[in-house]
């Protein structure tokens, strides 16, 4: 077994999570990146620890690669440390879509951009029918669970708040699903009530004071809480509460400019979680893509802090793993119906549809998603579409 280095110090940290942050493109396949980073190069962890840590950040809700990212800042450092990799990490991505939303606010009219929007809106519909396709892979061990994509698709269709479908979801996974009898490395113990609990009490008593002095603030604001909240399966999940939330319900966004916002998700490094920097500004100015961004992200940040001394316990019980399956589940038919509001938008062509299913195939074959966006772009110039 290879030795570990010293523990790093937090600017270290910061250092290195930073610089994996402004390059973190392709999501959850990140994970695989930042081990290597951390565990083979650096040697910081080993490489059980890190495994652990992944297989918790893949059952709660939120970005995947944020809250791995945390995780390991616990690890090393215990709760600064987690703090100091968190805010690194989003960092980057937070101010590579404030510029890119900025510019969006200003020049989107302008014949060239629209036409490279436009190329995307076409790529980003593979993309999500990729989402679609990964999590029904991931997910579906028998029918039952499939049984349970079509109901939450179906639920879904009639405008039922996401977080009731995943709640429904979750009931059908106790009652149908088959029990996972998969059991990880323990995480630890350390006693972090108290920073638990200091988090919460702030995060009430900025609600409380937005919901006295500007209840726009505090709609956003709980919004992006809720939509973190039930975005089980890493940052795609949450694209369906998002839509729900900003399309339909408080129809602050029409479709068009919300799937804007989803395609510079797409190509800022990070999780696509951080359109809420998008969302914030365009609805509310740079002090609304502060609070959009932050309380898109705290939480799962709240969650992790509280489950990490708890999760081996909690991963082994069959009742837990039924639950998380059918919330998993859910999101294959939440992620289809999206794709269908998002595909309706576009005015189709056999060129069009050969593209799609050219970038789909490709994504399936796991070229990474910075290549589609590309290709996309270079689609635009050459007038194809």
């Amino acid at each position: 077994m290879a030795s570990m280095n010293p523990t790093p110090t937090y600017w270290q940290l910061f250092a290195a999570f930073f610089r994996i942050g402004a390059t973190a493109f392709g999501g959850p396949a990140m994970s695989a990146h930042i081990r290597k980073d951390i565990v083979d190069e650096r040697k910081w962890m080993d490489g059980r620890t890190f495994d652990a840590g992944l297989a918790l950040c893949q059952v709660i809700p939120g970005a995947i690669v944020m809250q791995l990212a945390a995780y390991i800042g616990l690890k090393l450092r215990d709760v600064k440390g987690a703090v100091i990799s968190f805010v690194a990490f989003g960092l980057p991505a937070f101010v590579i879509m404030l510029v890119l939303t900025i510019l969006y606010a200003r020049y989107r009219n302008v014949s060239e951009i629209e036409a490279i929007l436009k190329s995307l809106r076409v790529m980003i519909i593979a993309i999500m029918a990729n989402g679609a396709f990964s999590f029904g892979k991931r997910s579906f061990r028998s029918y039952r669970d499939v049984l349970i994509a079509l109901i939450a698709g179906s639920l879904f269709l009639t405008k039922l708040h996401p977080a009731l479908v995943v709640i429904t979801a979750a009931f059908l996974g106790l009652a149908l699903s088959e029990p996972d009898h998969t059991v990880y490395a323990s995480t630890g113990k350390v006693a972090r009530f108290r920073f638990f609990i200091a988090l919460a009490v702030i995060l009430f008593a900025t609600l409380a004071v937005f919901y006295i002095f500007n209840t726009d603030y505090f709609n956003l604001a709980t919004i992006m809480l809720r939509i973190d909240l039930f975005s089980f399966g890493g940052g795609l999940a949450a694209v369906p509460i998002m839509y729900h939330e900003l399309v339909d319900l408080f129809q602050w966004f029409d479709k068009q400019t919300f799937f804007d916002g989803i395609i510079l998700g797409q190509v800022t490094p990070g999780s696509i979680i951080i359109a809420a920097t998008y969302e914030g500004y365009l609805h509310a100015g740079l002090m609304g893509s502060l609070i959009a961004t932050i309380c898109v992200f705290t939480p799962s940040f709240i969650i992790l802090m509280a489950i990490v001394p708890f999760f081996d316990k909690l991963r082994k019980h069959p009742f837990f793993n039924k639950v998380i399956n059918g919330i998993l589940c859910s999101f294959t038919g939440l992620l289809v119906v999206v794709t269908y509001h998002f595909g309706i938008e576009i005015q189709w062509s056999v060129t069009k549809a050969i593209i799609v299913a050219a970038a789909f195939v490709a994504l399936i074959y796991k070229i990474d998603v910075i290549w589609i966006i590309l290709a996309g772009i270079l689609i635009s110039f050459l007038g194809l579409l």
